[in-house]
């Protein structure tokens, strides 16, 4: 039977009752949705799922998007990619760096994303303690907290996002192994715009929508106006009383709302320590749509 355990964090719950290597009934896939849309972030612990039981786990939420990048994906399942350090004679098991910075999944895209959904197969330890988790921040606290004269300043107001932000500063860092993309991967994904406050789909409660790691500008504001406004906004939305660091245990499954919340990877591991994680990213192409929101069973 399911049961949500709420953290004792701004974000996060832990779900238990639930082997999501079984469809989900309908009374407990509206009881995950909701508590997605209100937590943020879920914890699905023990779990033990093969790379199709995940795919169609996450694809119940939306279609299941294949990165741009079109790499490390899993053989026969490109909307699986993976994520991981690991080096199996010579060549690199999956993408090393993904998600090291702050930032929002799809916000480049025409069509963001709603969710994430991440398996843990391989978590680095040192001295007993869990490496590599994975942070996150509460836009909707973030909302809550800005100034009313600030509101209304960036009520209607959109902002920029651009792929080739991220994928710069990851190609920066020392021992990257990113190239630079192709003139084929840009035009697949160019510059877009969003509303920097918008309402959750689920929840309707109002939340910050920018990014450290893609937005670029606020859309027809003057550039150094623009500029203050969106370093003030980055420092404001990572205060810590907006955060929240999952620990990871092998066999996690994590989801997390891509619309509600920023994520960070912490790569406090080295080469040699281990990780192996599988993702599914699912797009908002349902969850907007009025009839598919309210199937949400929301608890408070």
């Amino acid at each position: 039977m399911l049961s949500i355990e709420p953290n004792d964090a701004v974000l996060g719950a832990t779900l238990h009752g639930l082997d999501l290597a079984q469809p989900l009934a309908e009374p407990d896939f509206r009881a995950v949705l909701g508590a997605l849309g209100q937590y943020g972030v879920l914890r699905f612990p023990a779990q033990h799922i093969d790379a199709p039981a995940l795919k169609a786990f996450a694809s119940r939420f939306g279609t299941l998007e294949v990165n741009v990048a079109n790499t490390y994906q899993e053989p026969g399942h490109p909307e699986v990619m993976i994520l991981s350090n690991m080096v199996v004679d010579g060549k690199p098991v999956g993408l090393s760096d993904a998600g090291q910075d702050w930032h929002t999944d799809m916000s480049y895209s025409a069509e963001i994303a709603f969710a994430n959904v991440l398996y843990g197969i391989k978590i680095p330890h040192r001295n007993g303690q869990p490496l590599g988790g994975t942070e996150f921040a509460s836009m909707y606290a973030a909302y809550d907290d800005l100034p009313p004269d600030m509101r209304t300043r960036l009520e209607g107001a959109t902002a920029t996002h651009d792929f080739n932000k991220f994928w710069e500063e990851m190609r920066s860092r020392p021992g990257s192994s990113r190239g630079p993309l192709t003139p084929a991967q840009r035009a697949a994904k160019p510059p877009v715009s969003h509303p920097v406050l918008m309402a959750h789909p689920i929840t309707g409660r109002r939340l910050l929508y920018a990014n450290p790691g893609y937005t670029i500008r606020i859309d027809g504001w003057d550039a150094r106006e623009s500029d203050d406004m969106l370093a003030f906004l980055f420092q404001h939305q990572l205060q810590p009383k907006y955060r929240y660091i999952h620990r990871w245990t092998a066999h996690d499954v994590l989801m997390f709302d891509d619309i509600g919340t920023l994520h960070n990877a912490w790569p406090d591991y080295t080469a040699d320590e281990h990780r192996l994680l599988k993702r599914c990213q699912v797009m908002a192409d349902r969850v907007f749509d009025p009839a598919f929101a309210q199937r949400a069973t929301l608890t408070v």
